[in-house]
C-alpha cells in the first residue's frame, strides 16, 4: 500500500545498477518522496507511470522500446505538471533540449552530475508541488520568482537554453541597475557548515546596522549567487568574514565590480566552472596557487588534449622546473602522475556509464587510437578496457538478478 502523502518518484533506465543506485543512495525522505516504481526500459516506464501517477520521473533519454523523450511527451499530455529529470551519458543537448521544449524540468549528465545538482532539483520540486497544494498567499510571488530565476539559471549554466540570458539583461536595466552602479557577483557555498545561506543571509537582513542590499538566486540547497551594489561591498565582506570565524565550512568567492549584463554572464559563467572544477578536485581556488590552479583547470577544461609540462608552464607564467616543484608540492602528484590519473578516471568512467567504442574513449581521453589505448589501460590497471566492461556489465547483471 503506497503512503499517500509522499511525493511518488519512478526511475527509468536500461542500467540496473543506475536504478539500485539512485534508489539506495539518494536520501528521498529528506525531501518528503518514495520511489513506488523503477524501469528498465521506456514502455514499462509508461506502464508504471500509468499505473502509479508520480509527481517525479527520472528518466534515461536513451532506452529500449520507447526512449526517454517519447516517455516524456507522453507524460506531460497526460499529467502536465509532472516533474521531469533527463539522464544521459552523453553529452547530447540537441536531445536535452528537445526534453526541455517538452517541459523537463532539467537535464543531468550520469557520468558527472554531482549529488547536490539532484537533490537541489529534488528541493525545488518539493518546494514547487508543496506551493501548488496550498492556497495562495503573499509570499507566492517572491518565491515563484526565486524559482523561476533559480530554474533559469541552471538551464543556462548546464547548456540547456538561453533564456536567462534575456532576464538577466532586462533585469539589469530595471531593478538590478542599482541606481548604475557596478555590482560585485558572489557565490555563497554553505557544503557541512551548521548555517544554510539561507539563514545567513536573513541575519544580515534583519541586521539594520549593516544592511546588504542587492539580488538572491538560489541555486540548490547549499549555494546562491548574490548581486550586490558597491555600496553593499563593505556590508557583505564584512559579514562572510564574520559568519566564517563561526562556520568554518562556510566558502565563497567574488567577481566585479561588473558593470554590464554581458560582464555578469562572464562572471557567472567563471564562478560556476571554479566551482565545479573545486567539486572534482575536493580542493577550493584557495588551497592551490593560483599558477597551479590554473594549470589544473587547463587540464580540466580540455580532457583530450596532450599537455607536456613545458606547455602547461609556459601557458600559466612559470619556468619548467619552477612549475614542476610547485605543481608537486600543491597537488601531492607529479605533473605526469597526475595526467595519468586524471585520465584513468575518465577512462573508468566513460568505459562503465557508456556505450562508447574503444575508439570514441580512446579520442576523448586524448590517448590516441584504440589500440595504443587498450595497452595503455592494460599497462595501469593490470586488465583489458573491454575485460573491465564486461566485469561492470556481469556485476550489473547480478544485481538485478537478486532483485528479480
Amino acid at each position: 500500500m503506497e503512503t499517500t502523502n509522499l511525493i511518488k518518484v519512478l526511475i527509468a533506465d536500461d542500467e540496473s545498477i543506475v536504478r539500485k543506485g539512485l534508489r539506495s543512495t539518494v536520501p528521498w525522505d529528506k525531501y518528503g518522496m518514495e520511489v513506488v516504481s523503477d524501469a528498465p526500459n521506456g514502455r514499462k516506464a509508461w506502464e508504471a507511470f500509468l499505473a502509479h501517477r508520480p509527481q517525479v520521473v527520472i528518466t534515461d533519454i536513451v532506452m529500449p522500446e520507447m526512449n526517454g523523450i517519447e516517455l516524456s511527451r507522453r507524460i506531460k499530455e497526460t499529467a502536465p505538471d509532472t516533474k521531469i529529470i533527463l539522464l544521459s551519458c552523453h553529452r547530447d543537448f540537441e536531445y536535452a533540449q528537445q526534453g526541455i521544449r517538452l517541459g523537463a524540468s532539467g537535464y543531468l549528465l550520469k557520468t558527472a552530475f554531482e549529488d547536490e545538482e539532484l537533490e537541489g532539483m529534488l528541493a525545488k520540486f518539493q518546494s514547487e508541488l508543496a506551493a501548488a497544494s496550498e492556497p495562495p498567499s503573499a509570499k507566492d510571488g517572491a518565491i515563484d520568482q526565486g524559482e523561476r530565476l533559480s530554474t533559469l539559471l541552471y538551464a543556462w549554466l548546464s547548456g540547456h537554453h538561453d533564456k536567462f540570458i534575456d532576464e538577466l539583461e532586462k533585469r539589469t536595466g530595471a531593478e538590478w541597475s542599482f541606481g548604475g552602479e557596478a555590482v560585485y557577483l558572489y557565490l555563497i557555498k554553505t557544503s557541512g557548515c551548521e548555517c544554510s545561506w539561507q539563514e545567513l543571509l536573513s541575519e544580515a537582513a534583519d541586521d539594520a546596522q549593516q544592511p546588504v542590499a542587492g539580488a538572491v538566486i538560489p541555486y540548490g540547497d547549499e549555494r546562491c549567487y548574490c548581486i550586490v551594489p558597491e555600496s553593499g561591498l563593505n556590508a557583505m565582506e564584512s559579514l562572510l568574514v564574520e559568519n566564517k570565524s563561526r562556520f568554518a565550512k562556510l566558502q565563497w568567492a567574488r567577481r566585479g565590480p561588473l558593470a554590464s549584463a554581458e560582464e555578469r554572464l562572464e562572471a557567472w559563467m567563471a564562478l560556476h566552472k571554479e566551482a565545479e572544477m573545486e567539486k572534482v578536485y575536493n580542493v577550493s581556488a584557495a588551497d592551490w596557487p593560483e599558477p597551479i590552479w590554473r594549470a589544473v583547470k587547463l587540464l580540466h577544461d580540455n580532457p583530450a588534449a596532450e599537455w607536456s609540462v613545458s606547455d602547461v608552464a609556459k601557458q600559466v607564467g612559470l619556468s619548467r622546473s619552477h612549475f614542476s616543484i610547485l605543481f608537486k608540492k600543491a597537488v601531492g602528484d607529479s605533473f605526469v602522475a597526475f595526467q595519468y590519473k586524471r585520465k584513468l578516471k575518465l577512462a573508468y568512467g566513460l568505459l562503465r556509464d557508456t556505450h562508447l567504442t574503444m575508439q570514441e574513449i580512446a579520442e576523448r581521453t586524448g590517448l590516441g587510437d584504440s589500440k595504443y589505448f587498450s595497452k595503455w589501460f592494460k599497462r595501469c590497471t593490470g586488465e583489458t578496457p573491454s575485460h573491465y566492461r564486461a566485469q561492470q556489465k556481469d556485476g550489473a547483471s547480478l544485481t538485478d538478478g537478486r532483485r528479480t
